[in-house]
C-alpha cells in the first residue's frame, strides 16, 4: 500500500550489510517520528560477526571494540522534507524480504494509521540517506563534530584555500574561502562530497602541516594533507574522481 507522503507520520529505516566481511559488516535501524517542532529519533547501529576477529584486527581496520551505539532523541525538522520526499519518488520492489546481499527496508505510517512495508528499488539513495542523518544523529548527540574538508591550492603567484564546514544536523554547508565565508546549497554539496570519498588516499606520504608549496592539496576532515600527483589516486579507472574534486572547488568561486 503506497501511502501519501505528506501525511506519513513514521518511518522506520532497516539496514543489513549482507555479505560484507566483519570488522565492517553491521546492521542499523532508524526510527522516526514526525512531531511538531522536532524529529523523534530512535537509532541503533551493531556491528555484527566479529567474535571471530581479534581486537588487533578491528583495530587495524580502523574500527575500536565499541562500535555500536543507541541514540533516542530529537534530531532538528530540516530531515524531515527529505525522507517525506525520498519516500514520495521512490518506486518499490515485490519482495517481501532481503536477500543474503542485505539492503535497506522501509516501515511508514501515516496519519490515518494505515501502514506500509516495503522495499525501495531506489537502494543506494535510501541508504545515503540514512548515513546522513547517521550522522545528524552524531552531532545533536555530540559523538561527532560537523566534517571539515579543506582544500588547498598553490601556484606561484597564490594561495587558494577553501574550507567546507558540514553541518548535517542542519543540513547546511558553510563554504570558506580565503576568509570569505558563504552558504552553500545543500543538494549542490553532495556531489562534490561523495567525489572527495572517492580515491585511495596513502597516509603514508600524508602530512599533519600546512602545505607550502606549489600543488594541491586536500584534508578530508581527519587533519591530514593529501597532495594530488603524490598519494591520491583514481580507484575506478573509468571515472576520473580527482579532476571532479578541482572542478568542485573551482565552481566554489561562482557562489
Amino acid at each position: 500500500m503506497l501511502l501519501k507522503s505528506d501525511d506519513i507520520k513514521r518511518i522506520e529505516v532497516d539496514f543489513d550489510s549482507g555479505m560484507i566481511p566483519p570488522p565492517f559488516s553491521h546492521v542499523f535501524k532508524l526510527k522516526i517520528s514526525f512531531e511538531r517542532g522536532f524529529i523523534n529519533t530512535q537509532f541503533t547501529i551493531h556491528y555484527t560477526d566479529r567474535d571471530e576477529l581479534t581486537e588487533e584486527d578491528i583495530f587495524a581496520e580502523g574500527f575500536t571494540s565499541e562500535d555500536d551505539y543507541n541514540f533516542f532523541g530529537e534530531v532538528p525538522t530540516a530531515w524531515e522534507q527529505p525522507f517525506k520526499s525520498l519516500y514520495a519518488q521512490t518506486k518499490w520492489s515485490n519482495k517481501r524480504e532481503l536477500d543474503e546481499n542485505g539492503g535497506v527496508k522501509v516501515f511508514a505510517k501515516d496519519i490515518h494509521g494505515k501502514i506500509s512495508r516495503s522495499i525501495p528499488i531506489n537502494q543506494e539513495e535510501w541508504h545515503m540517506l540514512g548515513q546522513e542523518f547517521i550522522q545528524a544523529i552524531y552531532e545533536v548527540n555530540k559523538k561527532e563534530a560537523p566534517l571539515t574538508v579543506r582544500y588547498r591550492s598553490i601556484s606561484k603567484e597564490t594561495v587558494d584555500e577553501y574550507t567546507l564546514t558540514v553541518k548535517f544536523s542542519v543540513r547546511k554547508v558553510i563554504v570558506e574561502k580565503n576568509g570569505q565565508i558563504k552558504e552553500w546549497n545543500w543538494d549542490d554539496s553532495r556531489q562534490l562530497l561523495s567525489n572527495i570519498y572517492l580515491p585511495d588516499y596513502d597516509y603514508e606520504v600524508a602530512s599533519d602541516s600546512t602545505p607550502k608549496k606549489r600543488g594541491q592539496y586536500i584534508d578530508c576532515g581527519d587533519g591530514f594533507w593529501h597532495k594530488f600527483g603524490k598519494g591520491v589516486n583514481n580507484l575506478d579507472e573509468s571515472f576520473d574522481a580527482i579532476s571532479k574534486i578541482h572542478e568542485g572547488f573551482e565552481k566554489l568561486n561562482q557562489l
